[in-house]
């Protein structure tokens, strides 16, 4: 930012002041524009079977619902939850989704996996499989 005349005094009157402005990153949220990104974690069940989920917005937490079978990396987008525009209204926010498995494991887990018919199907349509 430029600030014209308000820097020291000298021969040619006062200078300019300069102000370096830096913004560090949220650690949840991403500005792209007018649009807010965020990830957020969801159990292995929750992906399965749908539901309801909290998800933080810059102004307060909203209820969003997760579809059924939705996979790490299904985006959400919810209308009018981002960033103001100088032209009224607001962007929107986009919510990833990541599935976070239980820390330490769960035994009745990994016999379902070892047990699952559809355990095989992921890279069916995979280049190289």
């Amino acid at each position: 930012l430029r600030l014209k005349g308000q820097g020291e005094r000298g021969p040619g009157g006062a200078g300019d002041v300069y102000v370096e402005v830096k913004v560090k990153p949220h650690p949840v949220f991403e500005r792209r524009g007018d649009d807010i990104y965020i990830e957020t974690p969801i159990t292995l069940k929750e992906a399965v079977l749908g539901g309801k989920i909290t998800a933080p917005t810059i102004a307060g937490d909203v209820a969003v619902r997760v579809p059924k079978y939705s996979s790490s990396g299904t985006v959400l987008r919810l209308k009018g939850r981002g960033a103001p525009k100088k032209a009224g209204g607001a962007g929107d926010q986009y919510v990833k989704l990541k599935i976070v498995l239980p820390e330490g494991g769960d035994k009745e887990l990994e016999d379902f996996v070892k047990n699952w018919k559809g355990a095989e199907t992921a890279r069916k349509d995979f280049a190289g499989a």
